[in-house]
Formats: C-alpha cells, sequence, structure tokens
C-alpha cells in the first residue's frame, strides 16, 4: 500500500478548508459555485514551471513520459491504487478524528493543523463517521518532471461517500459527492517509495 505524507505548511485558513474538505464536505459540491482555486497562500506549493528531462539522446521529454523517464519503474495502474487507497484512508482518519492513524500519513506541522480540527470538533461533541459508497475513481489528470529527479503527478478523485454525524443537536445522515485533485510527488532518486501529497484543490464534478 502505498504510503503518503503531507508535507504541506498551513495556515489559519487552511485549518478551515481541510475541515471543510477532508472532514465535513470533501470536495467541492455539484450544487456549490465555482471555487477560487487555492493559491500559495493557503498551501505552501512548489513552483508551477517544470523542466523537461532528456533521452540518452538528448530529447527532451515532458507529461507521463518524462515521469517513466526519471523513475523506469513507475506503473500508472499500481500508483493510482495505492493513491486511491491513500485518499480513503487519510479521509476516514479525519472524519472519525483518527489522531494514531494520521500520525502515520502527515507529517508533524501537517498533523498540528488536523489535531486542533479535531480537537475544535470534540469541543462541541461532535463525532463523525465517513462510508464510501463505492470505491473513489482516481484518473491521471497531469504528471511531469520538475528540474532533475522531481516527479509530480496530479490525480483526479471522484467519490460517493456517507456521511454520519452526532452532536448536542443529535444525528445526521448525509450522501454527499466529492470532486478534487490532489497533487503528489516525489524525488525519483531517492530510495523512499512514498509519494508525498504536496496540494489539494477542487474540481469539476
Amino acid at each position: 500500500m502505498l504510503v503518503l505524507i503531507i508535507l504541506a505548511g498551513l495556515a489559519a485558513i487552511v485549518l478551515y478548508q481541510l475541515y471543510a474538505v477532508l472532514g465535513r464536505r470533501v470536495g467541492r459540491q455539484p450544487e456549490d459555485s465555482p471555487a477560487v482555486p487555492a493559491t500559495a497562500t493557503a498551501v505552501e506549493r512548489a513552483p508551477d514551471v517544470a523542466v523537461a528531462s532528456a533521452d540518452d539522446d538528448g530529447v527532451a521529454l515532458s507529461g507521463l513520459a518524462a515521469v517513466k523517464a526519471s523513475d523506469p519503474s513507475f506503473d500508472v495502474g499500481r500508483f493510482l491504487g495505492g493513491a486511491k487507497s491513500a485518499y480513503e484512508m487519510i479521509v476516514k482518519a479525519f472524519a472519525a478524528g483518527d489522531r494514531a492513524q494520521l500520525r502515520n500519513l502527515l507529517a508533524p506541522p501537517v498533523m498540528a493543523g488536523f489535531d486542533t480540527a479535531i480537537a475544535a470538533r470534540e469541543a462541541e461533541s461532535r463525532t463523525e463517521t465517513v462510508e464510501f459508497l463505492h470505491p473513489p475513481r482516481a484518473d491521471m489528470e497531469k504528471a511531469e518532471v520538475v528540474g532533475s529527479d522531481l516527479a509530480r503527478v496530479t490525480v483526479r478523485f471522484l467519490a460517493e461517500f456517507r456521511s454520519r454525524t452526532k452532536g448536542p443537536e443529535g444525528e445526521g445522515v448525509e450522501d454527499r459527492r466529492t470532486a478534487e485533485l490532489w497533487t503528489f510527488e516525489r524525488h525519483t532518486r531517492s530510495r523512499d517509495p512514498n509519494w508525498l501529497l504536496i496540494h489539494v484543490d477542487a474540481a469539476e464534478a
């Protein structure tokens, strides 16, 4: 299973965004108006300028070809399968307030943000669980190599889940649909096989 660590530094406004995205709304709903994409002020993100790789003949490569050239072991199917598993794990753990699970997946600064949101929920005596109605759909949206060996892949997730909440006002059940873009990156020369989640964006359903 692909284990992911989120290494983005989050400001106070991001804490609210993460709670909305991963806990209670997990992405923008179809009835919502188009959202403004997150910017570097919300999530620490790497520059969008990609430097193409080159093969042995000096021919510039781009997209998936560049990723495979930089990491010959890269397999799209295996990558997407691991990404789907990680997506479900992170969403469920955050909704359930499972700190132990999250600590295995998140860098300390990001864990601190999640922990604050979970604590706020607990202070309101609220609990939530998420049940995916179907396995999320994951499609590769974009692939590139930045610099000499930094592979970056954006995955479009479409998911349906059932949220069960309990609070002072009673219990509630709501079915929701989500559409999100998650961007992962990895240094292909590193022996560490883990891909890091660096950015989350809402997407059109």
